[in-house]
């Protein structure tokens, strides 16, 4: 299982909340960020599906938690985009609630992939997603992403500072980060490794004794 085909993803379902979630089995890597952080756009040059998550000129208009399979046991999450979004106070109110819910008590999530533009990065929804997942030990991953709007000076600039501020802040072996670009594909081993990581199935010894071939 240490092979993931990422191109294989396929929408399942989604959920407004984690009551309506698939079944407990497996393992998902979960992904937020802001409404303009470039979630989808990630997703999807992730996957080589430009059309498997939804890209909309209208921040916030995911506004329920996807799933897609990468096989019967591994999924991809896209959790709702939070930001710039002109909804009412009692709907963000209650996507803040969903998320919260989801980090805390989905036992297959193994890991959030959160996404920040590398211009402004560590925004107060961003420290409060990163704030969630370490209350419930949930490993993090920083997507600096739109790394190709910055120079390489300034946008390996940004990475040092982020880094020093998860070190500084104690969280630097639970939260990881690095830079990424859709458009460039800057930084997309990197990730592939990453959540190949976090996406492991321990195999059981029967499984392992079918692949074992005999003498």
């Amino acid at each position: 299982m240490s092979r993931i085909n990422f191109s294989t993803a396929l929408f399942t379902q989604s959920a407004p909340s984690i009551r309506e979630c698939p079944p407990e089995e497996g393992a998902e890597v979960a992904f937020a960020g802001r409404s303009n952080a470039g979630k989808s756009s990630a997703i999807n040059t992730l996957t080589g599906n430009h059309k498997l998550a939804r890209t909309s000129k209208t921040p916030g208009r995911t506004q329920l938690i996807n799933f897609f399979a990468l096989s019967e046991q591994q999924r991809l999450v896209d959790l709702p985009g939070y930001g710039y979004a002109k909804v009412p106070l009692a709907m963000k109110q209650q996507w803040e609630r969903n998320l919260s819910e989801y980090l805390r008590e989905r036992r297959c999530l193994k890991g959030l992939v959160l996404l920040m533009d590398v211009r402004h990065p560590m925004r107060e929804f961003d420290t409060m997603m990163l704030n969630w997942a370490v209350e419930a030990g949930m490993p993090v991953h920083i997507l600096l992403t739109k790394a190709d709007k910055l120079k390489r000076g300034p946008a390996q600039s940004t990475l040092l500072a982020v880094r020093k501020h998860l070190q500084e802040a104690q969280v630097d072996d639970l939260v990881s980060a690095q830079l990424f670009s859709s458009l460039k594909g800057t930084g997309l081993d990197q990730l592939k490794q990453k959540l190949v990581s976090w996406l492991r199935i321990e195999e059981t010894p029967e499984e392992e004794a079918a692949e074992t071939p005999e003498p």
